[in-house]
């Protein structure tokens, strides 16, 4: 039975209860002292710790805006606001892909609405975020392989040339990590990117992950193509040229996992978003 874990006493909440656990963090759900429930997130000491760190300043700069509330921190614990138990996964399920995507649309709209509050310094520069596909492309030229790879590098380094803007971003937006409960449609989970918000949009082409079918499909690409690009005011070709680095990216930081089936999947949907791209 999993140990069950410390919770500061100003935080006064309690019966946790374990929801969730990944390679990162456990989730517990607790009760507040006024009877409503929280989450807390309990990160584990693993590498990457600061990329779920920039996620916590990313929530207290967002102020609940299109995100879930940042309610207290202690160490590498946050208390979070409980976003709800239905998955963006479970609306597409149910109402199909369309209505998921209109809804993902909205909360961008949200986490991209103007703040009067500074940036967060702590957030990543998605130069750095894009440090992977740069090494691999290199690796690739090196070896005398003109791949997707350097292709989708190429892309990039265009992209953070000429950024449409610069605000900070969740960089981990997907299927799994938009939840509906008492106050609408929340993004949880964020990474804290600082970047042109298309980087955003261009993870949602590629979930939810047991979908290919969807993910490599013409017409919906084109579709997701233009709806963020309306929400964004951006192009759709910037949308889809966005879609093809981040893919190349997720390609090769799965590539330095050895883990060959998730690589070529990305590659394939990069693929099939460069084919739509071809026609706008």
């Amino acid at each position: 039975m999993m140990e069950s874990p410390v919770l500061p006493k100003r935080w006064k909440v309690s019966a946790p209860e374990l929801i969730a656990e990944t390679f990162s963090s456990r989730i517990w759900k607790v009760v507040r002292e006024d009877g409503s429930p929280a989450i807390v997130k309990a990160l584990k000491p693993f590498d990457d710790v600061e990329d779920e760190l920039r996620g916590e300043h990313y929530l207290s700069w967002r102020r609940g805006e299109g995100a879930v509330r940042l309610l207290g921190r202690d160490g590498h614990s946050m208390l979070l606001e409980y976003a709800g138990d239905r998955l963006l996964s479970h609306e597409l399920a149910d109402e199909g892909d369309n209505a998921a995507a209109a809804i993902a649309a909205d909360v961008m709209a949200k986490l991209f609405a103007p703040s009067k509050h500074p940036f967060p310094p702590e957030l990543q520069p998605l130069r750095t975020r894009f440090a992977s596909l740069f090494k691999k492309a290199r690796a690739d030229l090196d070896a005398g392989a003109d791949s997707l790879y350097v292709e989708a590098a190429a892309t990039a380094e265009r992209l953070l040339a000429d950024p449409h803007d610069i605000k900070p971003l969740h960089g981990d937006l997907h299927h799994d990590n938009i939840i509906h409960g008492p106050r609408g449609w929340l993004a949880i989970d964020p990474k804290g990117v600082l970047g042109d918000p298309g980087f955003d949009a261009a993870n949602i082409l590629y979930n939810p992950l047991e979908r290919d079918d969807l993910c490599s499909d013409a017409e919906r690409i084109a579709h997701m193509a233009e709806l963020f690009a309306k929400t964004l005011g951006q192009t759709p070709r910037a949308i889809l040229d966005h879609a093809i680095a981040y893919g190349c990216l997720s390609a090769s930081w799965h590539h330095e996992d050895a883990n060959a089936d998730d690589e070529s999947r990305e590659l394939s949907i990069a693929t099939a978003i460069q084919a739509v791209r071809l026609g706008f």
